[in-house]
């Protein structure tokens, strides 16, 4: 059997997810109940379908839930080809604007499978700027499939502890350890299944879209305003697509690539974070603190030996469950996403050379979304819904093998730990994506903004989004990490706010150091 790319292994595991240094931000507690009342506009109707306008003319309930929040539940078509055979349930929590109110701001975290409720709940100053507290109604809303909404249910947290973390019998790359692995898949595939209540065909980017425009309605605005982070650029730019005249200022931070194909995917994000981990590495030794010595060359080389060492003989924690290769390598990709969980990557290094995990499955627990043998979310399960049914199935040995050498020649320390079975190989339904350029005719100016050393989602990708997009303007960040704004970045946060509320369009390739 060919070795086939992870589809979209690392894909945008989420702003929310993994952008957040490790500080327990994302777990913080709801603060109390307000008894601020809550405003609803009257719904924009303007050019709905009759069978559709139900669902746009619906009532929205709004209770507190914490000092300036309010929270809903919207109902929408399950398929919005055929808005009559049943109907989904979509969380949402809205911020209110500390002053006057310009309008609501709709903001997704990514994934696909983050939550964006809890994003706005428990890290509101994490996901946007004061600037924009001050003066927009600031929207979050969990998409179909995910968290509080009508969400993919799959495995219980044994089971998914032994889907995420378990140790393959088979040696790594053998047609055994490729049998085991797609058998493991499939257990996971038939699960969401048989626990999901018959929502998997229609989780989907196209019909995520169309529930934002519902949300967008029901909130009274006639135009979508949105700030959308990786995989949330995908959703927003479809948004453009299929709602040109709606979409207002829409700026996409960290953007995927809508045209290329998953393969291509999975290899530019393995050279991302490889090159990654070697900016890392160069910091880890400027240190003087680092477990590892030499150059960055050599360094590398040392942790592949670990990642082998390991891979050999996992490493027991203090729960019971054994680190592998493949969970180090995700606590790696965890901590790559922004520089302030450097320190725990060194700490997680440091302690696995002496044989204790604990960092390290720390790292790999946040990605997870996995605290005290619980998970917090759905975000495994929906990530593999949205990318199975998203991504058209690729089966070109030829190229598969092109793409794994092409991994192996740029990324030699992830490399070993990046190829596998597709686990979409055998996910219930057919995908019904495409993977095609966006061009979004008829939409204003649309804000891209690229970091150029963002692992998840490469540099190149928000250049060629920037430059697909009919009126795409791009905002380079010079530096590390996913995602680029509300970084600390003066400049690309002053460009992005002064678009977002006065409309001012920033200049073309605007660079910011």
């Amino acid at each position: 059997m060919t070795s086939r790319l992870r589809r979209a292994a690392a894909v945008v595991a989420g702003l929310a997810a993994a952008s957040v240094a490790l500080s327990g931000c994302l777990y913080a507690m709801i603060p109390e109940q307000s008894t601020r009342p809550s405003t609803t506009k009257t719904p924009d109707t303007a050019g709905v379908s009759e069978e559709l306008m139900p669902f746009y003319m619906q009532d929205l309930v709004w209770s507190d839930c914490g000092p300036g929040f309010d929270c809903t539940e919207v109902t929408a078509p399950l398929d919005w080809e055929n808005p009559g055979t049943g109907e989904i349930t979509l969380s949402v929590v809205r911020h209110r604007a500390e002053g006057t109110a310009v309008g609501s701001l709709l903001t997704n975290p990514g994934g696909p499978g983050s939550s964006g409720v809890d994003l706005v709940l428990n890290s509101l100053d994490f996901a946007v700027g004061p600037d924009l507290i001050e003066n927009f109604d600031v929207i979050g809303f969990d998409p179909r499939g995910v968290g509080a909404s009508t969400a993919v249910t799959c495995y219980d947290a044994p089971e998914m502890d032994e889907y995420l973390y378990g140790i393959p019998a088979a040696a790594r790359g053998s047609a055994e350890w490729e049998a085991e692995l797609l058998d493991a898949h499939k257990g996971f595939a038939e699960a969401c299944e048989a626990n999901s209540d018959g929502i998997l065909p229609y989780i989907t980017t196209i019909n995520a879209a169309r529930d934002m425009d519902l949300i967008r309605a029901l909130l009274g605005d006639e135009q979508l305003n949105y700030l959308g982070y990786s995989y949330g650029t995908f959703l927003g730019a479809t948004y453009a697509k299929l709602y040109p005249e709606k979409a207002g200022r829409l700026v996409l931070d960290g953007a995927i690539d809508p045209s290329v194909p998953g393969l291509e995917v999975g290899a530019t994000q393995a050279l991302g974070f490889e090159s990654a981990l070697r900016a890392y590495m160069q910091s880890c030794l400027d240190s003087g603190e680092c477990p590892f010595n030499g150059t960055v060359d050599e360094a590398m080389a040392d942790l592949g030996a670990l990642l082998a060492s390991v891979d050999r003989t996992p490493l027991k924690n203090g729960d019971g469950r054994l680190l592998g290769a493949d969970s180090l390598m995700t606590g790696i990709i965890a901590a790559l996403y922004s520089q302030d969980s450097w320190d725990y990557l060194t700490q997680a290094f440091d302690e696995a050379l002496q044989g204790d995990p604990t960092t390290a499955f720390l790292l790999a627990d946040f990605y997870n979304g996995r605290e005290n043998g619980v998970y917090t979310d759905n975000s495994a399960e929906a990530f593999r819904a949205y990318n199975c049914m998203d991504y058209p199935v690729e089966d070109d040995p030829a190229a598969e093998a092109a793409t794994d050498a092409k991994i192996a020649a740029g990324a030699p320390t992830i490399a070993p730990y990046w190829s596998g079975p597709d686990s979409c190989e055998v996910w219930p339904y057919p995908p019904t994506g495409t993977r095609e350029e966006i061009h979004a005719e008829g939409a204003g100016p649309i804000l891209v903004v690229g970091t150029t050393n963002d692992p998840a989602t490469p540099y190149e990708w928000s250049e060629s989004l920037a430059d697909q997009l009919e009126e795409g303007v791009l905002i380079t960040r010079v530096g590390e990490g996913h995602t680029g704004y509300n970084k600390g970045n003066v400049c690309v946060d002053d460009a992005v706010e002064s678009f977002l509320l006065d409309d001012v369009v920033p200049e073309d390739g605007l660079r910011c150091e």
